[in-house]
């Protein structure tokens, strides 16, 4: 059986659930694991240094002419004559959408069987896991694999309870200009985490929130964690929050409770990474009891740290 994978998050849990004979094709953007097969999905944002304002407005002007974002490898998606497909329809901006896909697929002489992974919430995530080992004959693969994951969550979950820890109010911004806040799987991450995001939008997509509507708010932790960066292009960014009229006023803020975390732990919906954002974010909101190892560590900063020492991080 031959496998393309058009969403880096399916091609992550497919490496995870050690899947990857069955891989034949991937995404410019795909994990690092899979550097070796052949790129099928590009971007015309590939390669390039655009600013968050950038971004959006590209976006923007390219869904007003209905167009995408992406393009497929139309020859080489023909020579590879994959069996099954695996893409998604949550985000016209992460990822090739499925109408685009079956738009490529339509053109091959061999028809593949299109396996469309679209999660709302974070058991949703859980639950495509097993449709993408379903699809490949092994679901067995996918239980072993969501069973050591369910460990990681109940024992944070434990921990809370053992120490009463209160909920922490939260909020997690998905984009930096125009400020977005999150929605789909990440509140259930952050409640899974103890914390609470009331300007978020579980299970639905994440929207434009206004400044004035965060200020009051005042979060006790804040969570920078835009689509698509990394922390050093996220602190890129960070002026166009720090010269905001009350940023020194945030809770967050007078606590040392703001951070910059690695987008794929939120934004890119492996249930492995998830559950690295649940433990990045458990030690984020409650410190005194999570101590982060030295990969979740490396996943995120803390923002007040870094300012006062940035030679140091």
């Amino acid at each position: 059986m031959k496998v393309v994978s058009f969403l880096p998050a399916a091609t992550k849990m497919i490496y995870d659930m050690g899947l990857q004979d069955y891989l034949y094709g991937v995404t410019f953007e795909c994990p690092k694991e899979a550097a070796e097969h052949p790129k099928i999905v590009r971007c015309i944002l590939e390669g390039k240094n655009y600013s968050s304002i950038e971004i959006d407005r590209i976006f923007s002007a390219s869904k007003a002419q209905g167009k995408s974002l992406y393009w497929v490898d139309d020859a080489l998606l023909e020579s590879i004559a994959p069996d099954v497909v695996f893409t998604q329809d949550i985000c016209e901006v992460c990822n090739i959408d499925t109408v685009c896909t079956e738009t490529a697929v339509m053109k091959l002489t061999k028809q593949p069987t299109l396996v469309p992974l679209s999660p709302n919430n974070l058991q949703d995530v859980f639950e495509c896991a097993v449709t993408i080992a379903r699809a490949l004959g092994k679901e067995e693969a996918a239980f072993s694999y969501l069973a050591g994951l369910q460990q990681k969550t109940d024992q944070i979950l434990d921990r809370l309870r053992a120490n009463k820890s209160p909920l922490k109010r939260v909020m997690l911004m998905e984009w930096i200009e125009p400020i977005y806040n999150c929605g789909h799987w990440i509140p259930f991450q952050i409640a899974a985490a103890g914390g609470v995001d009331m300007l978020s939008n579980p299970a639905g997509d994440s929207i434009v929130t206004p400044w004035e509507k965060i200020l009051k708010y005042n979060p006790e932790v804040l969570v920078i964690a835009p689509c698509g960066f990394d922390q050093k292009r996220s602190l890129e960014e960070m002026p166009l929050l720090t010269s905001k009229p009350g940023w020194d006023h945030f809770a967050a803020v007078k606590s040392n409770q703001v951070y910059i975390a690695d987008f794929d732990m939120f934004t890119q919906p492996s249930i492995g990474t998830l559950v690295e954002g649940i433990e990045a974010l458990a030690c984020m909101f409650h410190p005194e009891i999570f101590k982060a190892d030295k990969n979740i560590a490396d996943k995120f900063i803390n923002y007040a740290r870094l300012v006062r020492s940035p030679q140091s991080v």
